[in-house]
């Protein structure tokens, strides 16, 4: 298990000295996971920790908390990952106003050498910091040689069609129901971690029980039917048909979005578990039927086409592998 950090105090001697990726990493997409393999790399050919300084909450949230940020991978999820991708602890570090006040010479001197002892930084090639964002490369690397660290910057990451990689471009594919495109960026299928509540057991008496989870109200996921793979808190992967919207057929206009799965041949409790739901495909739009009987009848089309989906997916990634089969390769 990755150390989470939010208290320096916390942060103990063994993983000062080590190299450290810094980022706000939100999607752990395939251009982070550049920088990060770089920073794992240099950590394990040194024999030190790999430690990420990560910024909680997102930067953006604080300076226009009127437009919050539709996070791909909350702070959990994100430190898992991370975990995941061979680090030994994530350092969350609180970003407020006063944070964002401070000098680049003072985040260098107080939290990267004094608090953190860092041997090696790895971070993106555009990376700035400190007040006014007064901190660029260069002045990393000048900062670098006065203090005695390594500095190394990672060229922006490409895909296939010679695009930048980044968390906005995979936001917009999300918004527009495309998780097929969201996971080649990523290099894993996307997924949303919540705990499982109460509902109003509407699908139990349809024959459809579904576990229901209430997403961040920022979540800009298109709404409508998904072939899914679901990861109780126990690890065990089950497969199923997931909804997410705000069920037109049987609520009032307006209702909060919920994701409602159900898993196939499943039948044990999962109230109270904190789950996971790895999106595969989309399989159709949410859509207003004309009562229940019409309703079954395409949740049975839903559960077919589902079932053929998922029974033929292979993972995209080693950290896919891990994310939506459980398995390690």
């Amino acid at each position: 298990m990755v150390q989470r950090v939010q208290d320096f105090e916390e942060f103990s001697d063994d993983l000062k000295g080590g190299v450290v990726a810094i980022g706000n990493f939100d999607g752990v997409h395939r251009g982070h996971q550049a920088v990060l393999a770089r920073a794992t790399e240099a950590a394990k050919s040194a024999g030190v920790s790999a430690v990420a300084l990560t910024f909680e909450p997102h930067p953006r949230t604080v300076f226009r908390p009127d437009q919050p940020v539709f996070r791909l991978t909350p702070a959990p999820m994100k430190a898992a990952i991370l975990g995941r991708l061979g680090f030994d602890a994530v350092v969350e570090q609180c970003f407020d106003k006063a944070f964002s006040a401070r000098s680049a010479e003072d985040f260098v001197t107080g939290i990267l050498r004094g608090q953190l002892g860092v041997r090696h930084v790895v971070t993106g090639y555009d990376f700035h910091f400190g007040k006014g964002r007064e901190g660029n490369p260069a002045f990393l690397m000048e900062a670098g040689e006065r203090h005695g660290f390594d500095v190394t910057l990672v060229e922006e990451f490409q895909d296939e069609n010679a695009e930048v990689v980044s968390s906005s471009r995979i936001r917009e594919a999300l918004e527009h129901g495309d998780v097929g495109e969201a996971a080649g960026l990523l290099g894993y299928r996307y997924a949303v971690s919540g705990d499982v509540l109460h509902g109003k057991k509407l699908g139990r008496g349809l024959g459809y029980p579904t576990a229901n989870m209430a997403l961040p109200p920022e979540t800009a996921l298109m709404p409508g039917i998904y072939a899914v793979r679901f990861r109780r808190q126990d690890g065990t992967i089950h497969d199923g048909v997931a909804s997410f919207g705000r069920r037109p057929t049987v609520d009032e206009d307006g209702a909060a979005l919920l994701l409602e799965t159900f898993l196939f041949d499943f039948s044990a409790d999962l109230y109270g578990e904190t789950c996971t739901v790895s999106f595969v495909s989309r399989l159709r739009g949410e859509e207003k039927f004309h009562g229940l009987d019409e309703l079954v009848a395409q949740m049975k089309i839903d559960e077919a086409e589902a079932r053929a989906v998922l029974g033929h997916i292979s993972p995209l990634s080693s950290l896919d592998a891990a994310v939506t089969f459980g398995t390690v390769e």
